[in-house]
């Protein structure tokens, strides 16, 4: 990829992620922005245990406890004395795309894992309803192919990552990414992931990879999360 290239890209970036925060309603507050210089993690917006039986509250504690926890410290480490502390989460990812890989994988898989949490909720699954379901529809045929497109995404990547429902286009599409991507640095904006990191599920389901995509699909997948990044 050349400069101008990844130049395109990095502005795709920024709008993008600029959109998202709106849809959200959260704006410079969105979870995971500078505050004081350093990046916070957001708590969890339900008890690690909440999530049973489909994730356990030990995978949530080794998971939300030591991972994410790990990736915040990394990434506040990585920009202490820096003109980036005291910048945003997202301006952090866009800077450091393509020029810094420690601090960009650091700091985007903070961003990915307070995504994730929120596209998790007890009580999850069912249907998705309103102008989710029908852009789904028009973006797949049904709601349950963009159901299975998603869960493709998410269980053919190969290795470390992740699988996600974005807007490309103003269109729905399912897509995975590696290790730390997300697809706003192509350009689309995320509505929702599911992560196929190995920490995410192996404590509960070992290699049954499957198991555990079909237990958020079938009722923890937080529809409600997707929807509000659909209003923008």
């Amino acid at each position: 990829m050349d400069q101008s290239q990844k130049g395109m890209q990095r502005r795709r970036f920024i709008k993008t992620a600029a959109l998202g925060t709106a849809a959200l309603g959260l704006g410079a507050a969105w979870p995971g922005s500078a505050r004081a210089g350093e990046i916070v993690r957001p708590p969890l917006p339900y008890a690690q245990d909440a999530l049973a039986p489909y994730i356990s509250a030990r995978t949530v504690s080794f998971h939300y406890g030591k991972h994410h926890l790990g990736y915040v410290k990394k990434t506040n480490a990585a920009i202490k004395g820096t003109p980036w502390a005291g910048k945003s989460l997202e301006q952090i990812i866009l800077g450091a795309y393509g020029k810094d890989d420690y601090l960009f994988n650091n700091a985007a898989q903070v961003w990915n894992h307070n995504f994730y949490w929120q596209s998790l909720k007890p009580g999850g699954g069912g249907e998705p309803t309103g102008k989710l379901a029908a852009m789904m529809k028009a973006g797949f045929g049904s709601v349950d192919q963009a159901k299975q497109a998603l869960v493709k995404a998410a269980a053919t990547r190969f290795g470390s990552g992740w699988g996600w429902l974005a807007l490309k286009d103003g269109k729905l599409v399912a897509v995975s990414s590696s290790n730390a991507l997300n697809p706003m640095v192509d350009g689309m904006k995320p509505v929702i992931t599911i992560d196929v990191w190995e920490h995410a599920y192996y404590l509960d389901y070992q290699n049954r990879r499957g198991d555990y995509i079909k237990g958020i699909m079938g009722h923890l997948i937080n529809w409600d999360f997707a929807a509000k990044n659909l209003a923008s």
